[in-house]
Protein backbone atom coordinates (compact mmCIF):
# COMPACT_ATOMS: atom_id res chain seq x y z
CA UNK A 1 0.00 0.00 0.00
CA UNK A 2 2.92 2.41 0.58
CA UNK A 3 4.58 1.71 -2.69
CA UNK A 4 0.77 2.93 -4.28
CA UNK A 5 1.08 5.73 -2.20
CA UNK A 6 4.28 6.54 -3.52
CA UNK A 7 3.98 5.70 -7.28
CA UNK A 8 0.86 8.30 -7.19
CA UNK A 9 2.83 10.92 -5.31
CA UNK A 10 5.39 10.70 -8.13
CA UNK A 11 2.51 11.02 -10.95
CA UNK A 12 1.44 13.92 -9.55
CA UNK A 13 4.38 15.27 -9.00
CA UNK A 14 5.09 14.64 -12.37
CA UNK A 15 2.09 16.24 -13.28
CA UNK A 16 2.62 19.31 -11.07
CA UNK A 17 5.94 19.73 -13.34
CA UNK A 18 4.47 19.67 -16.81
CA UNK A 19 1.64 21.80 -15.26
CA UNK A 20 4.00 24.54 -14.36
CA UNK A 21 6.55 23.95 -17.31
CA UNK A 22 3.92 23.96 -19.73
CA UNK A 23 3.41 27.92 -19.01
CA UNK A 24 7.18 28.06 -20.53
CA UNK A 25 6.09 25.66 -23.05
CA UNK A 26 3.64 27.97 -24.38
CA UNK A 27 5.36 31.22 -24.11
CA UNK A 28 7.78 29.71 -26.55
CA UNK A 29 5.37 29.60 -28.99
CA UNK A 30 3.83 33.23 -28.29
CA UNK A 31 7.39 34.68 -28.74
CA UNK A 32 7.99 33.21 -31.90
CA UNK A 33 5.38 35.96 -33.60
CA UNK A 34 5.25 38.74 -30.91
CA UNK A 35 6.70 41.93 -32.03
CA UNK A 36 5.32 43.80 -28.92
CA UNK A 37 8.28 44.67 -26.41
CA UNK A 38 6.16 45.06 -23.94
CA UNK A 39 4.20 41.73 -24.01
CA UNK A 40 7.64 39.55 -24.72
CA UNK A 41 8.65 41.13 -21.39
CA UNK A 42 5.67 40.22 -19.86
CA UNK A 43 5.13 36.54 -21.08
CA UNK A 44 9.20 36.35 -19.90
CA UNK A 45 8.14 37.11 -16.39
CA UNK A 46 5.50 35.04 -16.99
CA UNK A 47 7.51 32.19 -17.43
CA UNK A 48 10.08 32.70 -15.03
CA UNK A 49 7.65 33.03 -12.45
CA UNK A 50 6.69 29.56 -13.01
CA UNK A 51 10.69 27.96 -12.43
CA UNK A 52 10.07 27.79 -8.49
CA UNK A 53 6.94 25.14 -8.64
CA UNK A 54 8.39 23.93 -11.77
CA UNK A 55 11.87 22.73 -10.32
CA UNK A 56 10.24 22.22 -6.71
CA UNK A 57 8.07 19.88 -8.56
CA UNK A 58 11.12 18.18 -10.45
CA UNK A 59 13.01 17.47 -7.26
CA UNK A 60 9.96 15.84 -5.77
CA UNK A 61 9.26 13.46 -8.67
CA UNK A 62 12.98 12.73 -8.88
CA UNK A 63 13.32 11.71 -5.38
CA UNK A 64 9.77 9.59 -5.19
CA UNK A 65 10.82 7.92 -8.17
CA UNK A 66 14.28 6.98 -6.43
CA UNK A 67 12.13 5.84 -3.49
CA UNK A 68 9.43 4.10 -5.78
CA UNK A 69 12.46 2.21 -7.29
CA UNK A 70 13.64 1.03 -3.43
CA UNK A 71 10.45 0.45 -2.24
CA UNK A 72 9.67 -1.84 -5.92
CA UNK A 73 13.23 -3.12 -5.95
CA UNK A 74 13.74 -1.75 -9.23
CA UNK A 75 17.43 -1.41 -9.14
CA UNK A 76 18.69 -4.23 -10.96
CA UNK A 77 16.14 -3.82 -13.83
CA UNK A 78 17.11 -1.59 -16.90
CA UNK A 79 14.14 0.52 -17.38
CA UNK A 80 15.07 2.55 -14.26
CA UNK A 81 18.43 3.42 -15.15
CA UNK A 82 17.01 4.71 -18.82
CA UNK A 83 14.91 6.23 -17.40
CA UNK A 84 17.27 8.11 -15.14
CA UNK A 85 19.46 9.05 -17.75
CA UNK A 86 16.96 10.29 -20.21
CA UNK A 87 15.21 12.26 -17.63
CA UNK A 88 19.26 13.67 -17.27
CA UNK A 89 19.65 14.32 -20.86
CA UNK A 90 16.51 16.11 -21.24
CA UNK A 91 16.79 18.35 -18.97
CA UNK A 92 20.51 19.19 -20.15
CA UNK A 93 19.01 19.37 -23.91
CA UNK A 94 16.96 22.02 -22.61
CA UNK A 95 18.92 24.05 -20.95
CA UNK A 96 21.07 23.71 -24.33
CA UNK A 97 18.62 24.58 -26.43
CA UNK A 98 16.26 26.65 -24.54
CA UNK A 99 17.28 28.06 -21.22
CA UNK A 100 20.62 29.67 -22.42
CA UNK A 101 18.63 31.65 -25.50
CA UNK A 102 15.24 32.49 -22.98
CA UNK A 103 17.98 33.47 -20.56
CA UNK A 104 19.63 35.71 -23.08
CA UNK A 105 16.43 37.20 -24.62
CA UNK A 106 15.59 38.11 -21.00
CA UNK A 107 19.18 40.04 -20.15
CA UNK A 108 18.44 41.70 -23.61
CA UNK A 109 14.98 42.59 -22.49
CA UNK A 110 15.91 44.26 -19.72
CA UNK A 111 14.47 42.09 -17.43
CA UNK A 112 16.25 39.60 -14.44
CA UNK A 113 18.11 36.75 -15.81
CA UNK A 114 19.23 33.27 -15.21
CA UNK A 115 22.73 31.66 -16.07
CA UNK A 116 23.38 28.36 -14.98
CA UNK A 117 20.76 28.19 -12.12
CA UNK A 118 22.24 31.92 -10.78
CA UNK A 119 19.31 35.17 -11.36
CA UNK A 120 21.20 38.47 -11.96
CA UNK A 121 19.16 41.92 -11.67
CA UNK A 122 18.46 43.49 -14.60
CA UNK A 123 20.59 45.51 -17.22
CA UNK A 124 19.38 48.47 -19.17
CA UNK A 125 17.83 46.76 -22.17
CA UNK A 126 19.37 46.65 -25.34
CA UNK A 127 17.23 47.39 -28.98
CA UNK A 128 13.81 45.50 -29.75
CA UNK A 129 15.87 44.26 -33.17
CA UNK A 130 18.48 42.41 -30.42
CA UNK A 131 15.93 40.94 -28.48
CA UNK A 132 13.64 39.80 -31.53
CA UNK A 133 17.25 38.60 -32.93
CA UNK A 134 17.84 36.53 -29.80
CA UNK A 135 14.04 35.17 -29.67
CA UNK A 136 14.56 34.24 -33.85
CA UNK A 137 17.04 31.47 -32.90
CA UNK A 138 15.23 29.57 -30.13
CA UNK A 139 13.22 26.25 -31.92
CA UNK A 140 9.89 25.54 -29.45
CA UNK A 141 9.67 22.64 -32.15
CA UNK A 142 12.39 21.11 -30.99
CA UNK A 143 12.27 21.57 -27.28
CA UNK A 144 8.73 20.17 -27.32
CA UNK A 145 10.34 17.28 -29.10
CA UNK A 146 12.76 16.38 -26.30
CA UNK A 147 10.52 17.07 -23.35
CA UNK A 148 7.60 15.80 -24.73
CA UNK A 149 8.92 12.99 -26.77
CA UNK A 150 11.35 12.08 -23.75
CA UNK A 151 8.92 11.99 -21.26
CA UNK A 152 6.64 9.81 -23.59
CA UNK A 153 9.46 7.16 -23.52
CA UNK A 154 10.02 7.67 -19.43
CA UNK A 155 6.51 7.02 -19.51
CA UNK A 156 6.46 3.30 -21.64
CA UNK A 157 9.22 2.63 -19.71
CA UNK A 158 7.56 2.98 -16.33
CA UNK A 159 4.09 1.44 -17.60
CA UNK A 160 6.05 -1.85 -19.87
CA UNK A 161 9.09 -2.22 -17.44
CA UNK A 162 10.61 -4.34 -20.86
CA UNK A 163 13.93 -4.84 -19.57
Amino acid sequence: MLYQLVVFLHVIFVFGYLLAHGVSAAVSFALIKERDIQRIRAMLDLSAASYPTMFISLYAFFISGIIAGFMGGWWARGWIWVSIVLLILIVVLMMVFGGGLYGEARKAAGLRYNVQGKWFPPEPAKSDEEVFAILAKTNPVLLTVIGYGGFAVIAWLMVAKPF
